[in-house]
């Protein structure tokens, strides 16, 4: 998938929810003693079709989630929803996580894990079926799942790109 595809949205204009996906203890041993700081991984969406992600590393809790935070809203992209659910089938890659997303009924629920689960509640996934294999590692599980997210096409991007009218893409 071409990087042309992906819709950047600017964070000035929109109201902005974070979920922390996943915070790391990090210990540095040296002559005086043990050194601790910390990362965060933050998801943030308005959770009507936009979401980023970003990554805070500080010697405190606070200002790591600040600082991811502040990471996740210079990568925000513009993702389809239809009537709550992805618009189709989707496989998504990242070094060792893969992970499947498919349309579900109305009533369903995000049915997704940890990492999985914070990134399409922030875009605004109502209704989902998800499944992630290979790499756990909250890093890789969200950049794959953006990943999945970045080649969703609704039925309006598709007719504009073959040239077609809607009614074509539908009926052949």
């Amino acid at each position: 998938m071409s990087k042309a595809n992906i819709k950047r949205v600017k964070s000035s204009d929109i109201e902005l929810k974070d979920k922390l996906v996943a915070i790391n203890r990090v210990t540095k041993v040296t002559k005086g003693g043990r050194t601790f700081s910390f990362s965060a991984i933050v998801v943030v969406g308005n959770e009507n079709g936009v979401v980023g992600h970003g990554l805070g590393k500080a010697k405190e809790v606070t200002s790591a989630i600040a600082k991811g935070i502040d990471d996740a809203k210079k990568s925000l992209i513009k993702v389809p929803i239809v009537n709550g659910t992805v618009p189709h089938y989707q496989m998504g890659k990242y070094a060792g996580a893969k992970i499947m997303l498919k349309p579900a009924s109305s009533g369903t629920g995000v049915i997704a894990g940890g990492a999985m689960r914070a990134v399409l509640e922030s875009v605004g996934v109502k209704d989902v079926l998800a499944k992630s294999q290979g790499s756990s590692n909250p890093h890789n599980v969200v950049k794959a799942t953006l990943d999945a997210l970045t080649q969703m096409r609704d039925a309006k991007a598709v007719a504009q790109q073959r040239g077609i009218t809607m009614t074509r893409v539908f009926n052949g």
